[in-house]
């Protein structure tokens, strides 16, 4: 209750006060007029070097919270992000790979080669097909160097997650899927929890299948607006399938869930590409089906743990997910109805938080792998077709980690290397920023040094509701905001309201390259 009282009052200021606390880009204080030091230092549009929030919000609003997660897995993510970011990022933008200087260092933009702003309505038609003279015309599309490093990373990561899950957990699966079948010795809390009635398997058997029937019903009934075929809905289901075992591993091993958004959308754009609409319920049947799969498994693993009926758990999911569905539906016609301008940046106020980062990540990956494809993309008619090789390197790396393992058993250290959180260590980037992730990293160090190094039995007890506490705190403090100021727009104007204060840092650097609020080269 003291950890939220206090997070509750705190996030008046990086929230409504002072939002400069949201990313101190200290960088860029010191030289305000280079381009340069603006793209090292800004943690929201540039690399993030020193930048650091002084806010929860900055901490645990993409990635979850750092105290939750076990070190070695804080320690992988934070070895791939500065590799990614202030080695591999630097080299490809300052070497000018795929015409990088044209463009933002940082952005989820999409541009044409001479670095202005891709036009998306030129190229669509009314019916959300690609127009393909239009593209012709325009010419091919390009991504900035973080965007593009970052799909290469995720093809390398879902490579790296079922040959590290073979490698290190194949055994273990082997084992545990026959014993599965089989009387075992039950744990304690296996034993205290038989006193309740189990959940029958036709339960969810009836859940899976007329969920199914209805999104295929749904989608062919719809074709025109949702474009997905019977068959694409069938492919998505055993995607989402396949993965949920291998995915679930590293999620239950190291707090971390890597991505299957990116082949998702790297499938259906092969297999249907100009159906941009389709691509996105590719994605969503999916990537997000195996995502809740994986969560629905939590929340029975804390169940268990908590020793709440079986039955109770699955009615509370079940009813929570019609209520969450229908309150998200309502919500989303609501703000749309609301907010002027919602999600579009240029004609939003300076200092709007309807930015919708997430959603503008979204569709940006329906125009690449659904309405142009990934083929005139990352295939052969595209100009980024080498990235297609990560999928081997990241195949091949968790092999190498092996066979370290098995040549020295008593480095216990090798084994907790882990090449899908490595690689998939930036995986909520875009919409996610650098302040996120050098800001956790942080927080994560210092949580793991105060429970060993001075606190651990007090830690243990009370790491995870502080956690929870401090969440709770900002999001109810959210809300207040909004309902009370929000709503009356009622707002601040003065420099502390600029979130970063780096306004170069999404400049280019190529010469030649005009664009607004920028400085000419």
């Amino acid at each position: 209750m003291v950890a939220f009282i206090c997070s509750f009052a705190y996030y008046v200021f990086p929230g409504y006060l002072f939002p400069k606390l949201t990313s101190v880009s200290w960088i860029c204080w010191v030289f305000p007029t280079s381009i340069l030091a603006h793209q090292l230092g800004s943690g929201l549009r540039g690399l993030g070097v020193g930048s650091f929030g002084l806010d929860w919000a900055s901490v645990s609003s993409y990635l979850g919270s750092p105290m939750v997660s076990p070190w070695f897995a804080t320690a992988n993510l934070a070895v791939g992000f500065a590799l990614f970011m202030y080695v591999v990022t630097p080299i490809a933008y300052w070497l000018n790979v795929y015409k990088a200087k044209a463009f933002p260092i940082f952005s989820d933009g999409l541009f044409t080669s001479d670095g202005q702003k891709y036009n998306i309505s030129a190229i669509i038609d009314e019916n959300f097909h690609v127009d393909m003279d239009a593209y012709e015309h325009q010419g091919p599309l390009y991504l900035s160097t973080i965007f593009a490093m970052i799909y290469g990373l995720n093809f390398a990561c879902l490579a790296a997650t079922v040959v590290h899950v073979f490698l290190f957990h194949g055994r273990d699966i082997w084992q545990l899927s026959k014993s599965a079948f089989q009387e075992k010795k039950m744990d304690v809390h296996t034993k205290l929890m038989r006193k309740y009635k189990l959940v029958p398997e036709w339960w969810f058997l009836c859940i899976l299948f007329l969920n199914i029937l209805a999104t295929i019903i749904t989608c062919e009934y719809y074709n025109d607006q949702l474009q997905l075929p019977w068959w694409g809905v069938l492919l998505a289901c055993g995607l989402a399938l396949f993965f949920t075992l291998p995915i679930g591993v590293i999620t239950a091993t190291t707090n971390q869930t890597p991505g299957l958004n990116v082949i998702t959308e790297y499938i259906i754009g092969y297999l249907y590409p100009g159906f941009p609409v389709a691509n996105i319920c590719f994605k969503v049947y999916g990537y997000i089906s195996m995502k809740q799969a994986i969560t629905f498994l939590q929340d029975f693993k804390l169940g268990h743990y908590m020793k709440i009926p079986p039955r109770a758990m699955f009615m509370a999911q079940v009813v929570g997910t019609i209520i969450s569905a229908m309150v998200h539906l309502a919500t989303s016609w609501w703000l749309m109805d609301t907010i002027p301008n919602l999600c579009d940046r240029e004609l939003l106020p300076a200092g709007s938080p309807w930015t919708c980062p997430g959603d503008h990540v979204f569709y940006d990956a329906s125009v690449i792998w659904g309405l142009i494809g990934p083929r005139r993309i990352f295939g052969d008619l595209g100009h980024y077709s080498a990235m297609n090789w990560l999928f081997l390197a990241g195949a091949i790396a968790p092999i190498l980690v092996w066979i370290a393992h098995k040549a020295l058993p008593n480095k216990h250290w090798i084994r907790s290397i882990s090449i899908p959180v490595l690689l998939g260590a930036t995986h909520e980037m875009l919409p996610a920023t650098a302040v996120n992730y050098t800001t956790w990293v942080l927080v994560g160090f210092a949580s793991g040094f105060i429970a060993f190094r001075y606190y651990r039995d007090w830690w243990s007890r009370h790491n995870y509701v502080l956690s929870g506490a401090l969440d709770a705190g900002l999001a109810f403090m959210a809300v207040f905001l909004y309902l009370c100021l929000g709503m009356q727009h009622v707002s601040l104007d003065w420099w502390r309201n600029d979130s970063d204060g780096c306004p170069l840092a999404s400049c280019p650097t190529a010469t030649g390259v005009v664009v607004k609020g920028c400085p000419a080269l």
